[in-house]
């Protein structure tokens, strides 16, 4: 086996280019760019610049044998054909995300993938390699902390002014980008909170469509979700923010963990289940907390933590741990079939805004879903429908 894997990079835009130099920089040790691939000729510039050869089609590098993996960063309805394509033709596919536009399309590149146990599949989740996401997950799945009860994700630091928007004709549109904020900006998120608190039974959702911005889809969202057992969520973001916030809040029967700006990290523990401590109070103590009083100290400690910036290093590490998975077999921070979740949350959170009925996630119904998006697509005029 080859010691690096010779990865085909299909569009070079500001994702494709920026992997490219953390290759070219030696970012990423296990991995070398073989070719490039885009629409656009005069991006064989850059094919010229790390002396790889350059195609306009990405089935043509595909079927070059130059190429033992490729990623896509490209408008997301192609992700899935393109990764279907690859996989059928003997090469390992990283997909950036969203897997797809929806979960119908999704499913159909994971199910494909099944049929080829030899080859690598990933999502390009970035954020899993995050150290601090990785530590939050590992105390959650530990149950140090007990039972989820519930947890908030306030994610609106995603300002984007209308500049942002109008420069391409796909973006923004139901045909060409299949959403605005939660198929663009917020996948991320909705994998990790998954990832780390559990897929959602259930979601009631409020949009807005075009709020702030001259665009057809979400620019402001509000949902609630359903974990069972009585634990709850609400995930709020939107495009629209000049000042923004970021702020991860997960309530357990034990204690608490609060993330702020995706660096800083409070932990705070409680020496037994709350529920237990509340039933300990007599009324000397409750009279105590009406006052401010209340001494907490002796049942919970707090533990902080800053993880400081990390840009640039966990997409490199994505693509180490993917290289490593097509050398070595080693597992996958962000197998591709994982990728579905954050499709079907944010399909899910459309498809109840649109509806104004609440989603069952564990029977999502996809063609309700494609059905609603194929009428918006029809509606803007620019785009085939789906199937």
């Amino acid at each position: 086996m080859a010691e690096k894997v010779r990865l085909g990079i299909i569009g070079v835009g500001a994702e494709g280019g920026m992997y490219a130099q953390f290759i070219d920089d030696g970012r990423v040790p296990n991995m070398e760019i073989a070719g490039i691939c885009d629409v656009d000729e005069s991006k064989k510039t850059l094919a010229d610049k790390y002396g790889v050869p350059f195609y306009t089609d990405y089935k043509e590098m595909v079927d070059s044998g130059e190429v033992d993996a490729v990623v896509t960063t490209v408008p997301h309805y192609l992700h899935p054909e393109m990764g279907i394509y690859a996989l059928d033709h003997g090469v390992h596919a990283l997909l950036e995300k969203p897997l797809g536009v929806y979960t119908k399309q999704a499913r159909e590149v994971i199910d494909f993938a099944q049929t080829k146990p030899d080859l690598v599949f990933g999502v390009f989740f970035n954020q899993r390699t995050n150290q601090l996401y990785k530590d939050i997950k590992a105390i959650l799945d530990s149950g140090e902390l007990g039972a989820l009860r519930h947890t908030s994700w306030l994610i609106t630091n995603w300002w984007r002014p209308q500049g942002y928007y109008n420069q391409s004709e796909w973006r923004a549109t139901w045909g060409g980008e299949g959403g605005g904020v939660l198929v663009n900006q917020a996948p991320h998120q909705l994998d990790l909170w998954q990832w780390i608190c559990g897929i959602p039974k259930s979601v009631f959702a409020k949009c807005q469509y075009g709020f702030k911005r001259d665009i057809a889809v979400e620019d402001e969202v509000n949902a609630l979700v359903d974990f069972g057992n009585g634990a709850t969520g609400t995930f709020i973001t939107c495009t629209h923010d000049m000042f923004g916030t970021d702020r991860l809040e997960i309530l357990c029967d034990k204690g608490r963990i609060l993330v702020e700006d995706s660096h800083k990290l409070t932990i705070t523990r409680l020496a037994e289940p709350e529920q237990e401590w509340s039933k300990s109070l007599g009324m000397e103590e409750v009279g105590k907390l009406f006052k401010g009083e209340l001494d907490v100290s002796e049942v919970q400690t707090v533990e902080e933590r800053d993880y400081g910036s990390v840009w640039g290093e966990q997409h490199c590490d994505v693509m180490k741990n993917f290289a490593d998975a097509v050398l070595n077999g080693a597992e996958l921070l962000a197998p591709g079939s994982d990728g579905i979740n954050g499709v079907r949350l944010a399909n899910a959170i459309h498809l109840s805004s649109w509806t104004g009925k609440e989603v069952d996630m564990v029977n999502f119904d996809e063609e309700a879903y494609l059905a609603e998006l194929n009428k918006r697509i029809e509606q803007e005029g620019k785009f085939d429908t789906r199937s």
